[in-house]
C-alpha cells in the first residue's frame, strides 16, 4: 500500500495530480471485515488529531497513517480498528481526521477544493466527499467527508479560507463550488 511521497503542501500541485493521487490511494477493504469484537484498542484520537495510546502521543506519522487505514465508523456510531481477525474499540472526541490545508482552483460552479488532512491523505471536496458545517453554541463547526462515515474536522485556518472564499464569491446563500456541488456555508 505504499503511495509515493507527498509534497509537506499542495503548493505545487495541481488540482489534477491531487485527484490522481487521492484516486490512486489503496485502502484495505474494512466494510468487509468482520471478526468479532475483541475489547478496546486504549487508543484515543483528540479533537487536534493527535493520536494516543494509553495516554501518550503517537509519535511515529507512519504508525497514525496505518492505522487511520484500518478504522470504520460501526453503524451505532462507535468508532474501532479492523482487521481481517480482530477488531478493537478506539475513542474520537470529535472527528477521527483533521483537514489541515485546502487548495482552491477556479471559480464559481467550475471550482475545486483538495484538502490535505492530517494522515497526508487527500481528498477533493464533492459528491462524493461532501462538506457539512454544524452549528453549535460556540460557533460553526465544519466537516468533510473523508470515506463511509469517517470525517475530518476543517482546521480552523482552513475554515478562514473557506469562508473568504465564499464571501469573495458573493453567492446567497453563501456557500461554496467544488466539483459540480454547491455546499453551503453555515
Amino acid at each position: 500500500m505504499p503511495m509515493a511521497a507527498l509534497p509537506p503542501d499542495l503548493t505545487g500541485l495541481s488540482l489534477a495530480e491531487i485527484a490522481r493521487l487521492a484516486a490512486e490511494a489503496k485502502l484495505p477493504p474494512v466494510e468487509s471485515w468482520n471478526p468479532a469484537h475483541c475489547g478496546d484498542s486504549e487508543m484515543r484520537i483528540a479533537r487536534d488529531g493527535t493520536w494516543f495510546h494509553q495516554g501518550a502521543p503517537i509519535g511515529r506519522p507512519a504508525m497514525v497513517k496505518l492505522f487511520s487505514t484500518i478504522l470504520r465508523r460501526e453503524p451505532d456510531g462507535s468508532y474501532v480498528l479492523v482487521t481481517p481477525v480482530e477488531k478493537l474499540g478506539i475513542r474520537v472526541d470529535d472527528a477521527p481526521f483533521v483537514a489541515v490545508e485546502v487548495k482552491s482552483e477556479g471559480e464559481g460552479a467550475d471550482r475545486r477544493l483538495a484538502f490535505r488532512l492530517n494522515t497526508g491523505d487527500l481528498i477533493v471536496a464533492g459528491p462524493d466527499h461532501p462538506l457539512r458545517f454544524e452549528e453549535r453554541a460556540d460557533g460553526s463547526h465544519p466537516y468533510l467527508l473523508v470515506r463511509k462515515g469517517l470525517e475530518a474536522l476543517v482546521g480552523r485556518s482552513v475554515y478562514y479560507e473557506l469562508a473568504n472564499i465564499a464571501l469573495d464569491e458573493g453567492a446567497t446563500p453563501p456557500g461554496l463550488w467544488s466539483d459540480g456541488m454547491f455546499f453551503r456555508v453555515a
